[in-house]
């Protein structure tokens, strides 16, 4: 798969061929930020946070993960600039799917997180989660937020 399929959602829509439960993951330097979908690509809902060591490591805690919920597809959270261009987070995100892509045979697509986490951060301010609670947990619901935008587009694709 070449790097340009990952940012075609028609394209992820057919490989999923309509099924299943799709995973997000909002990579950080220090942590991967998780959400999950129902099977319907409905509603993402916060997972958890993983605590990056090494990538062994990492890939082995989604591979546990993708076997446990039944994945059928990753949204990885593209992190590009605020003025469109790519820079080192982009290629370590492309690097990280590229290490990832060898293990798992799943689709893989990436989404634009641009403001991602100032929505998350917002929503949790509206529930009136504590400082400590709103750091906790920003990672899984910025990725939820990615998750769902993606899902609101996959929509038109379902069957």
């Amino acid at each position: 798969m070449n790097q340009s399929d990952l940012h075609d959602v028609e394209a992820f829509a057919a490989r999923l061929q309509g099924a299943g439960r799709l995973l997000a993951l909002d990579l950080g330097s220090k942590t991967i930020g998780l959400a999950i979908s129902d099977s319907m690509w409905t509603v993402a809902s916060p997972l958890h946070t993983i605590k990056r060591t090494k990538f062994s490591k990492d890939a082995a805690a989604l591979q546990e993960i993708v076997a446990r919920e039944y994945i059928h597809g990753l949204v990885i959270g593209w992190p590009i600039n605020m003025n469109g261009t790519e820079g080192p987070r982009c290629q370590a995100t492309s690097a990280f799917q590229r290490n990832l892509s060898r293990l798992m045979a799943l689709p893989m697509m990436y989404w634009d997180e641009r403001l991602s986490s100032v929505a998350a951060e917002r929503a949790m301010l509206e529930a009136d989660l504590s400082r400590a609670k709103r750091a906790e947990r920003i990672d899984s619901v910025a990725a939820s937020v990615i998750l769902q935008a993606a899902l609101d587009r996959l929509y038109e694709f379902r069957r």
